[in-house]
């Protein structure tokens, strides 16, 4: 009989549980590191299933461990388990408790297994961070200067070292694009190539969808695709008295749906099928950012069917490929 181990961690430690009988836990807590690593591995058997949450870099480590040596290791959305112990109505929040909810949980759903990613992505990924956190930096000094520059004294040295600093960024930023450009050349070539062929869709756009995929090798349809990304519908509907209007989940990468959401400006115009898609929501009086949203989804259904089949964009392939 195999167990189903639920792991709750945090940057110190890591606190595991398992259902030995029925309503009956067992307990024990762990240092996350490698000394840590090799105490819990003690306790686990070949065909246990370990599972955790996707909590900032915590896991990661774990996780690479346990799939390095065989044990099979599931990573899953923090949300999903948040919502099931909601459904049990549960009242205590410990990290025991923790870990026992997601050993039910693992129970109840049996969550696919993960595999880490490629060591390239995950090194775009760092970089895409990275790269995320100076342009805020970036943001914010900028509104700093144009704010002291409508103050009647301006103070030299502040302004001075605002400009260095926003100088330095900007240099940063433009050597770690070039530096993740140089990754999607040698390791990703046909992908990054196919991904541009799709009107509306520029090299940085490709990188990042490259990255969060693993090369398209994370999804194995367009529906996750977009879930992960926040871009699938939302319908809000009950009964005959409630019919709301629908959204999109919003609950993916933020920074991908605004890239996406940009390049819809462009493949309205240079995409046919996109162009399609916007003289007829059009017609029905849809707003101008539903439409937008509407093509950017649809733009990454095209970058899946692109790269997945391993085509150069062609409109007439739209049926063929679900476009």
């Amino acid at each position: 009989m195999y167990k189903v181990i639920g792991i709750d961690i945090s940057k110190a430690s890591f606190d595991v549980s398992y259902e030995k009988t029925k309503g009956k836990f067992y307990h024990s807590k762990f240092d996350n590191n490698a000394r840590g690593f090799a105490k819990f591995r003690n306790i686990i058997d070949t065909v246990d299933h370990c599972i955790m949450e996707a909590t900032g870099p915590y896991y990661l480590m774990l996780a690479c461990y346990l799939y390095d040596n065989g044990v099979k290791v599931s990573v899953v959305n923090p949300l999903q388990v948040k919502h099931f112990v909601r459904m049990r109505m549960t009242k205590a929040k410990t990290d025991k408790k923790d870990a026992a909810m997601i050993a039910l949980y693992g129970q109840s759903e049996n969550p696919d297994l993960w595999q880490p990613d490629e060591v390239q992505v995950m090194q775009l990924q760092q970089m895409h961070t990275a790269v995320e956190g100076l342009q805020k930096q970036s943001t914010m000094l900028k509104n700093q200067l144009e704010a002291f520059s409508q103050l009647p004294v301006k103070e030299k040295n502040v302004m001075g070292t605002l400009k260095a600093l926003l100088k330095t960024i900007k240099a940063k930023i433009a050597k770690l694009e070039d530096k993740m450009l140089e990754i999607a050349n040698n390791y990703y070539r046909d992908t990054f190539f196919l991904l541009q062929t799709i009107p509306g869709i520029g090299p940085k756009t490709a990188i990042v969808l490259i990255t969060i995929t693993n090369n398209f090798k994370k999804f194995d349809d367009t529906k996750k695709l977009s879930a992960y990304v926040g871009l699938s519908p939302r319908v809000y509907q009950s009964g005959t008295s409630i019919n709301g209007k629908g959204h999109i989940t919003k609950m993916g990468n933020k920074y991908v749906r605004k890239l996406l959401y940009l390049c819809a400006w462009s493949a309205k115009q240079h995409n046919e099928q996109c162009k399609v898609m916007y003289d007829r929501l059009k017609e029905k009086k849809k707003p101008e950012r539903v439409i937008k949203i509407a093509i950017a989804n649809k733009l990454l259904r095209q970058a899946f069917a692109i790269a997945t089949n391993c085509r150069v964009y062609d409109k007439n392939y739209e049926y063929k490929f679900g476009f």
